[in-house]
């Protein structure tokens, strides 16, 4: 007994020893490569594509930080201010360096970020890890890294978005580590957001690489694109922390090709998804509908909590999915194949506080219940719990004991947090 209790506490030192050299060897990788402090949570913000794509100027940059503003928006944590594609001349200048469109941005990029700056806000740029960029109507960065990320640094850039158009066929694994090192060395931190469309699961490499990395393809402005977006980002929840975040593309919320449950969907499920809240519409001019979705301080409180944990899946019972951040970590090919036929879904993670955020969702075409079960989401069965509508802006009255259901209209959803009284 006693050779094999010290063969047991020999192994057991063993295994400590190297799970402490692990760890500390993948926390000294992500600090040599990655150590600029940014992204703690979700980064909130307004980005140009989704509704202008190439259609951009630097007095529509300046409204748009003007509207974050007045609208109270820069308030509630939505601080970048994005230009996207298409800002720079195609050609670069005799020295190498990327010319801001001259009939454009004829100011030049440093002052409007030195306008942004003024009013408390942080401006984003956008580049490519190829030879030009998605548009071809500018270059991109590849071979001139750090070229322009002292441009960047010198203008006052605070946010890059990195895409992976007309490359020269390397790796996505070898080319955006050279613009981190580039933008480490400039001096400035810069959030930095690896547009890598999920080609090579950047999830699984990105933290120490990026800040965010995108989990799909572009987004479009329709329910298909919107959900199947959710389900292909859901895969990856293990992965998304503070400091690194998976990225399931920008908010189409306010762009009009959805009803108005179907954006409230959208906004609730890129909250509990932990993703980048990056507003995609024009923000000068928003209906109130879309301004109520945006500004409910309840969801994006859920985006924001500081534990950073990513809803999963974590049921389907005949057409009922459930799914949460707590469990079993499932075969994402089963999840992809399950997704298409399923029509109720349920979404949670965990929350500071002892509490719970839960997303019950109905995907399909007629009214039906959905019921999130205790035993699905890491609680006690026997647990009493108080659930906060947050879309209502209420608590209920009734108290629950083993599960939670709700009558849900097609293409909507309810949000809960749900707190353990008992």
């Amino acid at each position: 007994m006693g050779k094999r209790r010290c063969a047991a506490l020999a192994l057991a030192t063993i295994m400590a020893v190297v799970m402490e050299l692990v760890s500390h060897t993948v926390a000294t990788s992500r600090r040599i490569m990655l150590t600029n402090g940014l992204g703690m949570t979700p980064p909130m913000g307004w980005n140009s594509w989704n509704h202008f794509g190439c259609n951009i100027d630097e007095k529509m940059i300046r409204e748009t930080a003007d509207a974050l503003v007045s609208t109270g928006l820069s308030k509630l944590g939505y601080e970048y201010v994005n230009i996207d594609d298409c800002w720079a001349e195609i050609s670069r200048d005799d020295k190498g360096n990327l010319v801001p469109n001259k009939s454009t941005f004829p100011s030049g990029i440093k002052a409007v970020a030195d306008y942004v700056h003024r009013k408390g806000l942080k401006l984003g740029i956008y580049s490519d890890a190829g030879y030009f960029t998605c548009s071809k109507k500018m270059p991109g960065s590849l071979g001139h890294e750090e070229q322009d990320a002292k441009a960047f640094a010198s203008w006052g850039i605070d946010y890059l978005k990195y895409d992976n158009c007309n490359n020269d066929g390397s790796k996505p694994t070898v080319r955006y580590p050279v613009m981190t090192r580039a933008l480490m060395k400039a001096g400035r931190p810069v959030f930095f957001s690896l547009c890598e469309w999920g080609d090579m699961h950047p999830a699984e490499w990105g933290a120490p690489v990026g800040n965010s990395w995108r989990t799909t393809n572009d987004i479009a402005d329709n329910w298909e694109s919107m959900i199947s977006r959710a389900d292909q980002n859901e895969v990856y929840a293990e992965y998304a922390r503070p400091g690194g975040w998976n990225d399931p593309d920008m908010l189409e919320v306010g762009n009009g090709g959805m009803t108005k449950d179907e954006y409230i969907v959208h906004f609730s499920l890129w909250a509990i998804s932990k993703a980048p809240l990056l507003l995609g519409c024009d923000i000068r001019n928003m209906t109130k509908e879309t301004l109520d979705i945006i500004t409910n301080k309840e969801v994006i409180a859920v985006n924001q909590d500081p534990y950073g944990f990513q809803a999963k899946k974590v049921r389907m019972e005949g057409d009922q999915e459930v799914t949460k951040a707590l469990g079993a970590i499932l075969s994402k090919c089963m999840w992809i194949v399950e997704s298409t036929t399923k029509t109720r879904y349920i979404w949670a993670a965990s929350l500071s506080g002892y509490r719970l955020a839960v997303v019950l969702l109905n995907r399909g075409p007629v009214r039906y219940s959905a019921t999130a079960l205790w035993d699905d989401i890491g609680l006690d069965p026997k647990t009493v719990v108080e659930a906060r509508d947050l879309w209502e802006h209420k608590t209920l009255r009734t108290q629950f004991v083993g599960n939670l259901t709700a009558t849900l209209s097609p293409h909507s959803c309810k949000l809960y947090v749900l707190k353990p009284i008992g």
